[in-house]
């Protein structure tokens, strides 16, 4: 299965209460802080909730 690694970029403080939950749920807590995730369909929305606070690649040759 893919995975995606999920790096925060920029701050959330700006962000609205809703985008914070969203980087929150993705595991990330501090910038420049990276997790792999599965490449699901929750995740990815999660992801293009805070698009523009993240840093995303795909990395497919994970068994």
């Amino acid at each position: 299965m893919a995975t995606i690694r999920i790096t925060l970029t920029k701050s959330p403080i700006g962000a609205t209460p809703s985008q914070r939950k969203a980087v929150q749920a993705l595991g990330l807590r501090k910038m420049h802080q990276t997790v792999e995730l599965e490449d699901m369909p929750a995740t990815r929305g999660a992801v293009n909730k805070v698009r523009h606070l993240v840093t995303v690649a795909v990395d497919s040759t994970k068994s």
